[in-house]
């Protein structure tokens, strides 16, 4: 999508913090963190949240889980993490392309 903020960011036309790439996803440091470590997963695909997805991105999401304990660890948090996934506007989405949340403290 041309107008979406993250499909910019994972096409390379916006810089950030990345702390990782591959073919399928993109994660980078949180601008707004919430935790001391905060940082987000999201798919090279355009996906406007977790309530369109079906059974044809279960790869694709799976990957993207797959991900958060080694990136949380690369990124120091050993004790422990959280992860969320904010789906539409009543669930507190504000950039409507899927992303998962990791947060937590170093240690």
């Amino acid at each position: 999508m041309s107008d979406c903020i993250f499909c910019k960011i994972a096409a390379g036309d916006i810089p950030c913090n990345k702390i990782y790439e591959d073919a399928d996803v993109v994660a980078f440091h949180d601008i707004r963190p919430i935790a001391p470590v905060h940082f987000l997963i999201i798919p090279k695909l355009h996906v406007a949240s977790l309530a369109d997805c079906g059974p044809e991105h279960e790869a694709l999401l799976g990957r993207i889980m797959g991900l958060v304990p080694k990136l949380a660890a690369e990124q120091g948090m050993s004790a422990g993490f959280k992860t969320g996934i904010n789906t539409g506007r009543g669930g507190g989405q504000e950039v409507f392309h899927l992303h998962v949340h990791v947060f937590g403290h170093k240690g």
